[in-house]
């Protein structure tokens, strides 16, 4: 298959062998017209807490891939860091909190907080594609095929998730179902890319500190 780059970020020769989980949210991401095939950002040097009461996602895959992302918030050097792509075709999400914390320069730690789909708001994306390192929650899956190779993922005849990511390891162990319900759900992500983002209810404050209280978790 064609290799394109995504921003400076090539996905490597991986696969991780994945019992079914799924990344249960969003970051603040990309809005793409065409979808999140075509990103062009370098993954930053800051790994990201995600929160989610409720996620109800349609058309979701899951494969192994490595980002590229900057080992330090100062300097050019980037190194591989190993995650999960979860993506969806439509996700709504309910109950949603994301934080990154970021030491200031003579003034110390703060959090920046974002709080989403609270009430009778809630989050919506399509075409979302989550780059995640860590993710516990409840999960129920319906008509899953876990062992597909993930180049099959968004085959016309038997693929239920997105267009595949570039530079992928095309027979690498991958997962898909129609549908994934999770509740509960905390993550730690480097990167989230989505077609479309919408934001009920968003909520964004800077926070002294960080830690339970602070963070989302």
């Amino acid at each position: 298959m064609e290799s394109v780059a995504r921003g400076g970020t090539r996905w490597k020769r991986f696969a991780i062998v994945m019992v079914p989980s799924v990344a249960a949210t969003a970051a603040i991401g990309v809005g793409l017209a065409q979808g999140a095939l075509a990103a062009s950002f370098a993954v930053s040097g800051q790994e990201f807490k995600v929160r989610a009461g409720y996620l109800d996602g349609q058309g979701f895959s899951q494969y192994g891939g490595v980002v590229d992302a900057y080992a330090e918030l100062d300097g050019d050097e980037t190194i591989g860091r190993p995650v999960m792509v979860s993506t969806f075709k439509s996700a709504t999400i309910e109950d949603m909190c994301q934080s990154v914390v970021t030491k200031v320069p003579l003034l110390g730690t703060f959090t920046l907080q974002l709080k989403a789909g609270y009430g009778d708001k809630s989050v919506t994306a399509k075409n979302l594609y989550l780059d995640i390192s860590e993710l516990k929650g409840d999960a129920t899956f319906t008509d899953i095929d876990i062992g597909i190779a993930a180049k099959h993922t968004d085959d016309a005849k038997v693929g239920k998730g997105p267009a595949v990511k570039d530079d992928i390891q095309p027979n690498g162990f991958a997962q898909q179902a129609d549908k994934a319900v999770l509740t509960e759900v905390e993550q730690r992500a480097w990167a989230t890319t989505a077609g479309t983002f919408t934001l009920g209810g968003l909520d964004m404050k800077i926070k002294k500190g960080s830690g339970p209280g602070v963070e989302c978790f």
